[in-house]
């Protein structure tokens, strides 16, 4: 159950991500919500101590949640840097 609030807590936020960022193109849309799925389950993980079988305590999700935060700011960050050069 853990592991399945983690994806959905992800591609929520790479969804959100890609509406703040007014993002068009649907390839970028995925690629935020693949990251943003990818980062909540392995900083949840990570901060589970590594066991995805039992229950998610509130900690790791917020780690998680900080950590998938991050990553978004930082991937459109380098985008953004990327499309001006």
């Amino acid at each position: 159950m853990a592991l399945l609030v983690l994806i959905v807590l992800g591609a929520t936020l790479g969804w959100l991500a890609s509406i703040l960022a007014r993002t068009e193109a649907s390839g970028d849309i995925l690629r935020q919500v693949a990251l943003g799925m990818v980062v909540s389950v392995v900083a949840g993980e990570i901060a589970n101590k590594g066991t995805m079988i039992g229950s998610l305590s509130f900690i790791s999700l917020g780690i998680a949640l900080s950590a998938t935060a991050v990553s978004l700011v930082l991937y459109h960050a380098v985008a953004r840097r990327r499309v001006k050069v």
